[in-house]
């Protein structure tokens, strides 16, 4: 499938969820639902809708809440594995999860990281030995 990828982006004043690898824009602080979830890295966040990632295909996979039909879902730009989207839970209680979206906190970082990373490199730039910081 050939085809032409657009990047989106949310405006600067916005609290975004973005890629650790790339820095594109997944999601907003407002879609977020959940911080309790956990994913194949560690904890994992959900989502009611994210935007610069492509899904793969049908897969089922048990979990540790039982059996559910995800799509794995990579970064756009990078093509990074960043989490999943939840198409179907069998189980009554998960089928909340439908439709919506986990992105693992290992592999996302947030536009304060980013703040934090500049001014930790103009406060280098300006004292002694420069810190460096694993994002």
């Amino acid at each position: 499938r050939m085809g032409r990828l657009f990047q989106r982006y949310y405006r600067d004043d916005e609290a975004v969820y973005k890629c650790s690898c790339c820095r594109a824009h997944f999601a907003l602080y407002k879609d977020l639902l959940s911080t309790n979830f956990r994913g194949r890295t560690g904890n994992a966040l959900l989502f009611n809708q994210v935007m610069n990632v492509t899904a793969g295909p049908l897969e089922d996979s048990v979990m540790t809440t039982g059996l559910h039909t995800i799509r794995v879902l990579h970064c756009v730009v990078c093509q990074e594995r960043v989490g999943w989207k939840y198409e179907v839970a069998y189980e009554e209680d998960q089928k909340y999860k439908e439709g919506r979206f986990i992105l693992e906190e290992e592999l996302i970082s947030t536009a304060s990281d980013y703040h934090e990373d500049v001014a930790d490199k103009e406060e280098g730039a300006n004292s002694q030995p420069q810190r460096l910081r694993v994002v």
